[in-house]
């Protein structure tokens, strides 16, 4: 095996899966710590949302809505996170899966979603997109603060760096952010090479972008705690009692929730 795109050495005795998950381990490391004010910043804003009575969308093209989708309807995450749903834009479920690819390089899609979306002045909208380059996520979150909503963008930073918008701008998701939490995800999203294989493999994307989003679910949490308000959790439905509590927890935020 050769080195991985984050630096993963290969010795002898390595395997593929033991070098993957060692580039993982050290990306989530250098986001723990290289990113946790940004982190705080952003469970914070999102508690402030939850105690004033605004709502939390979050939104992902392609596999980007993995980790959007991961915070959604979860056990042991907050009641109130919803999905910005943009027709065949979320998910590889489309035929072919490219068109999910092209219509994140339309421009427009993004008003008419979140015009005929529930978002309003007030709200938080986290879009997560790697490369922030294409004008889905670009003009989600021009729309999103031109209408009042505060946005996340959980983006690779380098993807800024080292590539060109795909925007009429120029610009990329993080110039249009309240708040910015980087990936830290190297160009090309691929964390091992080795000799025989024509491109590197192995993505950590995901493992990582989820990750973030779970911590930043969990600094609202502690943040609504700190506030004096009981965060609206939800539980296993497969532990006894869960239903009848996210039944109880999804009525007290009905108006807030929008995946039922």
């Amino acid at each position: 095996m050769g080195d991985g795109a984050a630096g993963a050495g290969a010795g002898a005795g390595t395997t593929p899966a033991g070098d993957f998950l060692d580039a993982a381990i050290a990306l989530l490391s250098e986001v723990r710590d290289g990113e946790a004010e940004n982190v705080r910043a952003a469970g914070g804003l999102l508690a402030r949302t939850v105690a004033e009575g605004g709502r939390i969308f979050a939104f992902g093209a392609g596999h980007s809505s993995l980790p959007a989708q991961d915070t959604v309807y979860r056990a042991g995450g907050l009641a109130v996170m919803n999905l910005l749903n943009v027709p065949g834009a979320v998910g590889v479920d489309v035929r072919p899966a490219t068109l999910g690819s092209a219509l994140e390089r339309v421009s427009g899609l993004a008003a008419a979603a979140l015009d005929s979306s529930p978002a309003r002045a007030g709200d938080v909208l986290i879009v997560i997109s790697l490369s922030g380059r294409n004008a889905l996520p670009v003009e989600l979150a021009m729309n999103a603060r031109a209408l009042g909503l505060k946005v996340v963008g959980v983006t690779s930073v380098a993807y800024a760096r080292e590539t060109r918008s795909r925007h009429s701008t120029g610009t990329f998701l993080k110039d249009h952010c309240d708040l910015v939490v980087d990936s830290r995800i190297a160009l090309g999203d691929a964390e091992l090479t080795a000799e025989g294989v024509e491109a590197p493999f192995a993505p950590a994307s995901t493992v990582v972008t989820s990750a973030l989003m779970q911590a930043i679910v969990a600094e609202a949490t502690g943040e609504l705690v700190r506030r004096g308000v009981e965060p609206p959790m939800l539980r296993s439905g497969n532990v006894d009692g869960g239903h009848d509590w996210n039944a109880r927890v999804m009525d007290e935020y009905a108006d807030r929730i929008f995946y039922r």
